[in-house]
């Protein structure tokens, strides 16, 4: 529960340092080296945390698979989300 208190408070990204200061040997058995979470910190972190959840040993399969799919679809709208309001910005501080 407290990671979820801590995923609506400050967002992924928190949560994935947090978690991986508090358990590293699950991120250890999850991910065989250290750019690739590094990589999904930086770029997919929905991804990357929804990862860690669904497959501790490697293996995806089944509602994994859809659990990872909305995942994609959560990062993929957090950029698209900040590319609209941010034109947004910009039209309203021209005018």
């Amino acid at each position: 529960m407290c990671l979820f208190l801590i995923l609506l408070l400050f967002g992924p990204r928190s949560v994935i340092v947090i978690w991986w200061l508090i358990q590293p040997m699950r991120w250890d058995a999850t991910f065989g080296s250290f750019i690739v979470p590094f990589l999904g910190f930086l770029i997919l972190p929905w991804t990357t945390l929804m990862y860690v959840i669904v497959a501790p040993g490697g293996l995806v399969g089944g509602l994994d698979l859809l659990w990872m799919g909305i995942a994609v679809l959560a990062d993929i709208a957090s950029y698209a989300g900040g590319g609209v309001y941010g034109g947004r910005r910009r039209r309203t501080s021209t005018a």
